[in-house]
């Protein structure tokens, strides 16, 4: 005999199966579409320049942090979106002495309770030359596989200090607009692209 429950339960999982369904068709449409329009060299290090001086602007002793890297990427509009099923993406520029040395796209999915979309500016600040030689010379870099990022939290009030911070890598996540909670890379993927 089947009761309500049964029926219920039934009803519950399909509409939830639908709705990832949904969600990961627009998703992958919305990338599909990024990849077919892909910003251009100039149009990547406009965008990063914009996204340096947000930082130094937003983050006291954001200048100085920056002058002390060995090298820094900047994926600015990372472009996040959800519905059930997630994902990222973003393209950006790795600067090195101030002069952009090459180019890196950002992209990672997830599946779980999520929904939906912000816009979001990742700099990635290599602190050790070691660090970054492994960086550069992978196919495909992948946060936690690869190697461990530290986000550094630069809340109201906070400032950094270099002096502080010994970690080989170190993430800020700053202009976030739109709603979605869990502003993470992990399991993130960094690809090299060809501008």
């Amino acid at each position: 005999m089947i009761t309500k429950e049964v029926i219920l339960m039934g009803m519950k999982k399909k509409l939830r199966m639908a709705l990832m369904v949904v969600g990961a068709s627009l998703l992958f449409s919305t990338f599909y579409v990024l990849e077919v329009h892909a910003k251009t060299a100039k149009q990547i290090d406009v965008e990063v320049n914009a996204a340096l001086k947000l930082f130094s602007q937003q983050v006291k002793g954001g200048k100085e942090f920056l002058n002390a890297a060995k090298g820094i990427l900047v994926i600015p509009n990372i472009i996040k979106a959800g519905l059930g099923v997630g994902g990222e993406y973003g393209e950006g520029a790795l600067r090195i002495g101030g002069k952009t040395v090459e180019y890196y796209s950002l992209a990672a999915g997830s599946v779980g309770f999520q929904i939906g979309a912000q816009k979001t500016n990742l700099i990635l600040i290599f602190m050790q030359e070691e660090a970054l030689k492994n960086f550069r010379s992978s196919a495909g870099w992948k946060v936690g596989v690869d190697g461990s990022v530290t986000f550094i939290d630069v809340g109201k009030g906070k400032s950094l200090d270099t002096l502080n911070i010994k970690d080989p890598i170190v993430a800020f996540m700053f202009g976030q607009k739109g709603l979605m909670a869990n502003a993470t890379i992990e399991g993130a993927k960094f690809t090299k692209l060809v501008r």
